[in-house]
């Protein structure tokens, strides 16, 4: 199934939305208490979920064209990125990929939607890049999970833009502000239920800016599949049910090339993964 939380015209509240085709169908609208949220349709497990999909097959569509995208994920416990995934974005940042996973946690401010305009000052950073990432969804609390099982705690699958100023980056000992400005976690705009998606480690990724393709790869280039990563992660912490992880970028950043690329004012990159959707955000620089 494919989920999305939406905004319909004239309101201002995100509702949790089957996505079918080109409709929504509003989950709150099925029954009684139906959840809100996706946060609170993985909190009420298989059940709930399969009262959902048997419910939204005769639930009212809306258009989709008349709604707007908030956040994949709305209050998501912890957002977990994982950096130097790819031998190639390691390579291209100057940076060691290490023995193990480089974690570091992105601020909930950050959290935006699909089609959002994001802004930042000029004279805090000019030198702002796009990372398009795989978003891991953990369905069923994960702790000290083996890597053959870890994938059975995965709810679904998102794609996030990991946005981030390069400047502070490396002006920086860590790297959770420089991808925690306001709006800089673009997620969504769906979230595909893990029975969608056969191997995450065979996913097409990509991104566009400003109708140039920048990144091209696939998620078989991960220096450390999914399933390595939920375990890892899991060893020291329980992961709980709407963690999301974001589970590092593939070459071509912006930072690496000469001259080097950056979103500018009034850009638009669109980020993408083949089977989940399309991601995309536009830039304005203030000042």
């Amino acid at each position: 199934m494919r989920f999305a939380h939406v905004i319909p015209a004239g309101s201002a509240e995100p509702r949790l939305a089957v996505i079918d085709e080109e409709d929504a169908v509003i989950v709150a609208d099925l029954f009684p208490d139906a959840p809100r949220s996706l946060e609170g349709l993985i909190a009420g497990g298989d059940d709930l979920l399969a009262r959902v999909r048997d419910a939204a097959a005769t639930g009212t569509r809306h258009p989709l064209a008349d709604m707007t995208y908030a956040s994949a994920l709305l209050t998501p416990p912890v957002i977990l990125a994982i950096g130097l995934n790819y031998a190639a974005h390691s390579s291209e940042l100057g940076l060691k990929t290490d023995s193990t996973p480089t974690v570091f946690v992105l601020w909930p401010n950050s959290l935006t939607g699909h089609d959002a305009t994001i802004s930042w000052p000029r004279a805090l950073s000019e030198s702002v890049d796009y990372e398009a990432e795989l978003g891991v969804i953990i369905g069923r609390a994960a702790k000290d999970v083996s890597p053959e099982d870890a994938l059975d705690h995965v709810w679904g699958y998102t794609v996030v833009n990991d946005i981030t100023a390069r400047d502070i980056q490396y002006s920086e000992a860590q790297w959770s502000r420089c991808k925690s400005f306001d709006g800089f976690t673009p997620t969504g705009p769906f979230v595909v239920t893990a029975d969608e998606i056969a191997d995450p480690q065979d996913l097409h990724v990509w991104t566009v800016l400003d109708g140039r393709t920048m990144q091209d790869a696939t998620t078989g280039q991960m220096v450390r599949p999914v399933s390595h990563l939920i375990s890892h992660l899991s060893k020291s912490a329980t992961l709980l049910p709407g963690t999301l992880i974001s589970t590092g970028s593939p070459g071509g950043a912006g930072y690496s090339r000469d001259p080097q690329v950056f979103l500018r004012d009034r850009s638009t990159v669109t980020v993408g993964i083949d089977g989940i959707g399309e991601l995309t955000t536009h830039c304005r620089i203030t000042g």
